[in-house]
């Protein structure tokens, strides 16, 4: 009898402890299918430079808080040193994946056609499809930042043969180019020229097409409807950000812009992606509750 006591607890504590190991498996599976279904239920895309500061300071958490107001699609903007965000282009694959987040396209403002190919190579390993021009490359962009206006040097044709050589190199390996336009690309410049509509006309379509920043658009006075009429299927990516009375930045939904009549037109844009954006914001209002805000805007609208 002395021995069967410890025999009895010991059973018991066996059983007590599968007991709880599977409870603890169920807890965790429950959770897991959570959010999953969350994650299922997110939408749209989320330009990270609108976040950009925070990503800067804590990356995976702004992250999380991508996930958590309800986008799916990210585009990055922190490319540095062979890294993203000061991830490896797999570890940054790999964290995405990780919290259910899809890298779709990445702005490459940094890209010459000497580092081109080291940059393309990082940006097929980190999971992207579109690698997007954000700015005339390679010494051809200009900011003034007391006035804040946005130029370039350089001649349109310059600029499409470029893009056509770094097109030709994205092609190779699998990706698609993408061109980002400004306001300054679509207004008249000295020479009679909208670079826009140059570059349109010149780049080989094969290895060029274009992200439409909708906000850029619309300040140059420009018809986002009328360049889809005219250039059917060019534009494969938008940038959705709206325009408040005062011509500023402005969270979807909250501005001027007419976003149910251009969205009417998304198979003639071409638009396969859409990200929401917005530089700077005003008023108090933090990038981090203004996604929230253009998450609810874009819902509204329509988009999906």
């Amino acid at each position: 009898m002395k021995t069967t006591i410890p025999i009895l607890v010991l059973t018991f504590c066996a059983l007590l402890s599968c007991k709880q190991a599977a409870d603890k498996t169920k807890e965790t599976s429950t959770e897991a299918t959570e959010i999953k279904a969350d994650e299922s239920a997110n939408f749209g895309g989320l330009a990270l430079y609108t976040v950009r500061d925070a990503m800067g300071t804590e990356a995976k958490e702004t992250l999380k808080a991508v996930v958590a107001a309800g986008y799916k699609n990210i585009e990055a903007a922190g490319y540095s040193d062979g890294k993203f965000y000061g991830m490896s282009p797999s570890d940054f694959k790999s964290y995405l994946s990780e919290i259910g987040l899809n890298p779709v396209s990445t702005h490459q403002g940094s890209v010459t056609l000497e580092n081109a190919d080291a940059m393309i190579a990082d940006v097929k390993a980190a999971g992207f499809k579109y690698f997007v021009i954000p700015v005339p490359p390679m010494g051809m962009f200009n900011y003034n930042p007391e006035t804040r206006e946005l130029s370039m040097t350089g001649t349109a044709k310059e600029l499409a043969d470029i893009l056509d050589t770094l097109g030709e190199k994205t092609k190779a390996a699998g990706l698609q180019l993408l061109y980002h336009n400004h306001d300054f690309e679509l207004i008249e410049n000295q020479d009679g020229v909208v670079v826009l509509d140059y570059l349109l006309e010149n780049c080989n379509p094969e290895l060029v097409n274009f992200q439409m920043d909708l906000y850029w658009v619309t300040k140059a006075g420009a018809d986002p409807l009328a360049y889809f009429e005219k250039y059917p299927g060019r534009f494969k990516a938008w940038h959705v950000k709206d325009m408040d009375e005062q011509g500023r930045f402005a969270p979807v939904g909250q501005g001027t812009i007419d976003f149910a009549s251009i969205l009417s037109k998304k198979e003639l844009s071409g638009m396969e992606y859409y990200f929401v954006e917005q530089d700077m914001t005003f008023d108090g209002l933090e990038p981090l509750e203004a996604i929230k805000i253009s998450h609810e805007g874009i819902a509204k609208i329509g988009f999906k």
